[in-house]
């Protein structure tokens, strides 16, 4: 009867890794940063947990006698993007970046996806997202072509008026654009992005993202615990990520307030298992758009959500708190940043207060698991268990 839940809070890095200068992202640390922007912050259960001990952040505290035991993660995968950090997150380590496309996609990328939806494309290069619909979304609703654009990260991003091209549409033209995307131009994800409004007032971006990333090319702990009968349920952006590999149940969410709600859920429903989540307006709402104040509010609605959870544990219960990668709001790019990531476990069945120190990737915890739950890992990652395990 043994339960893990992680929980995967989008983009809160802590600090630069070493080869952060490769990435431009030197000085990057949305930790940090923000609480430097915002005057401090108060997080009492994130806090009570060791966050201030992994790092030192205005405001917070490292408590004499944390109630979790802490540290931080490197990652060893190339990349700062949210699928390669979620893969190797689960043990998969990339040994190559996914491409990325600084100067848009290639005329046979853009002519095989008019040729497959019949339709032009507009745009077809770097932007913010929410930039980009201001500047073409006139030609939009004027000619009903899809506003097509990149990041600095490994995507191919469709935006699309709900009015225009419906979700349902703009959902088809997102997996033909992902069946186009194979081989050397194979990104990571394919992501859904429709607005609403109108010229005079201008546009907004809906909640009704979608995405849709290849395939885990390897198997993760999602697909050794599903081997092995034990239940695994995604809530959030997981079954994205993971292309449903290894997922038994989906749990579907647009904003965090949706995806604490399905964390409760799945834990009424389900006494056992591994229940992981995303919770995705820390990255979405507040680090791609350079809000640290934001950013903070959503930290603490979550660290007042967690001190409710943590008193509803079962006995065998494991929390691990984590990030994927960094987003840091204060920096001038609005891109994710390549940073180390928190780790944060609480639960009657480990130590409190181990310091873990930096782990050399963020596979550790996918080890971790798998021996909790009693699985082979696969060979990537060390497990912690044994260090931070009562007995």
């Amino acid at each position: 009867m043994r339960r893990v839940f992680v929980i995967i809070l989008d983009g809160l890095g802590v600090g630069e890794l070493p080869d952060a200068g490769k990435y431009g992202d030197e000085g990057s640390n949305t930790l940090g940063n923000l609480a430097q922007a915002v005057n401090g912050v108060k997080l009492p259960q994130l806090e009570s947990l060791g966050l201030g001990c992994i790092y030192a952040a205005k405001g917070l505290v490292c408590p004499r006698s944390p109630h979790g035991s802490y540290g931080k993660m490197a990652e060893i995968s190339p990349g700062k993007d949210s699928t390669t950090g979620h893969w190797e997150l689960g043990g998969l380590i990339l040994e190559h970046p996914f491409p990325t496309f600084p100067d848009g996609f290639p005329r046979e990328v853009i002519d095989r996806f008019k040729q497959k939806t019949g339709l032009g494309i507009i745009g077809n290069y770097p932007a913010s997202g929410t930039e980009i619909i201001q500047v073409h979304g006139a030609e939009h609703m004027r000619t009903g072509n899809p506003i097509i654009y990149t990041s600095a990260d490994s995507v191919f991003q469709i935006a699309a008026h709900e009015d225009i091209i419906p979700l349902e549409k703009l959902y088809q033209l997102c997996q033909t654009a992902r069946v186009i995307l194979q081989g050397e131009f194979a990104v990571a994800r394919v992501i859904a992005r429709p607005f609403i409004g109108n010229v005079k007032d201008g546009f907004q971006r809906t909640k009704n993202r979608k995405d849709f990333s290849l395939p885990p090319q390897g198997r993760t702990i999602l697909n050794l615990l599903q081997d092995a009968g034990i239940l695994t349920v995604a809530i959030g952006k997981i079954t994205d990520l993971y292309a449903s590999s290894g997922i038994d149940i989906s749990l579907s969410t647009k904003d965090n307030l949706e995806g604490m709600i399905a964390i409760e859920q799945a834990r009424e429903l389900h006494a056992s298992g591994l229940i992981m989540a995303n919770l995705v307006d820390f990255d979405m709402l507040w680090g791609h758009r350079n809000d640290p104040d934001g950013f903070y509010r959503g930290l603490q609605d979550f660290d007042q959500w967690l001190s409710g959870f943590l008193t509803r544990m079962q006995e065998d219960d494991i929390l691990f708190i984590t990030a994927d990668h960094g987003n840091d709001p204060t920096t001038p790019s609005t891109d994710h940043s390549r940073e180390y990531v928190p780790i944060l476990i609480s639960g009657h069945p480990i130590k409190k207060g181990i310091n873990l120190g930096i782990r050399k990737s963020f596979a550790d915890l996918h080890a971790t698991i798998a021996e909790y739950l009693g699985v082979e890992p696969n060979a990537r990652g060390e497990s912690f268990w044994r260090t931070i395990a009562q007995s």
